[in-house]
């Protein structure tokens, strides 16, 4: 008899996580791991990569790491011929790789090459790992086997405005529009496209302003549930991405902010 959590089994199933040895990408590719799905980390440190494949080398699903980085088309394309070489498929990719702001520089002051390099990782980045994706899924339904999600990793930033973090926002905003945009074009391949936009979570990119006990009496206030999130957060809804039960739901921005947004 088929148990009620059959719909959430991930057996079978590959997904890629870019930036998936640290923070949120890691707390996605464990929660996956531990549903069945096979994961590859693709990240730019090795040794981070290892430690991350580490922690799952219990879970059923197989774990895989690739050093890659998402700002070199060449080196994704290397990263995803590895990863069907080892697993055969690709059943779903989570654009998670990303850099902060950092909230340092005024607009004025912004220089070319912070926004370039922002723009890089945190944008082009999404295309060059999405496209890669999408081209493998496209090819797989056409030969009768439709099955596919992109999942990015947007930000609160896309929605509401922070000073001196222009640059981060206008990719994120970006991100957002890439999903909608991609949910209608492959919708008929049987591929789902959705963002996930984090309120304050703890990692490594947001160590610094969580330390910042100034940033925190004035932010834990605002958040309903009154803790700032973390990585382990993303494991259900990444599952849930991952699932067939999700077939039906795409082009949507989840909001994952333990209330934050709605206070």
């Amino acid at each position: 008899m088929e148990t009620h959590t059959s719909i959430f089994d991930l057996s079978g199933r590959v997904a890629v996580i870019t930036g998936g040895n640290g923070g949120i990408g890691l707390g996605i590719a464990q929660a996956l791991a531990a549903a069945g799905c096979s994961v590859s980390i693709w990240g730019r440190n090795a040794e981070k990569n290892r430690s991350a494949a580490a922690t799952m080398a219990g879970a059923p699903g197989e774990v895989d790491a690739r050093v890659c980085d998402v700002t070199d088309v060449g080196s994704v394309k290397s990263a995803m011929a590895a990863t069907l070489e080892r697993f055969g498929r690709v059943d779903g990719c989570f654009a998670n790789a990303g850099i902060g702001g950092g909230g340092r520089h005024a607009f004025i002051d912004r220089t070319e090459e912070q926004w370039r390099t922002m723009f890089a990782t945190n944008l082009d980045g999404v295309f060059h790992v999405f496209q890669v994706a999408a081209r493998h899924m496209t090819e797989r339904a056409a030969a009768g086997d439709p099955f596919g999600r992109l999942v990015a990793t947007s930000s609160l930033a896309s929605l509401f405005g922070t000073a001196r973090n222009e640059h981060y926002a206008a990719t994120k905003a970006a991100i957002n529009a890439l999903c909608r945009a991609l949910a209608v074009e492959l919708a008929r391949q049987g591929i789902t496209s959705n963002a996930i936009l984090p309120g304050w979570i703890k990692s490594d990119m947001t160590a610094g302003i969580l330390a910042n006990e100034k940033f925190v009496g004035n932010v834990m206030p605002r958040i309903p549930v009154r803790r700032f999130g973390e990585p382990s957060d993303f494991g259900g809804i990444a599952v849930y991405l991952m699932s067939k039960a999700s077939s039906y739901h795409t082009a949507d921005c989840f909001v994952i902010d333990g209330g934050y947004t709605a206070f």
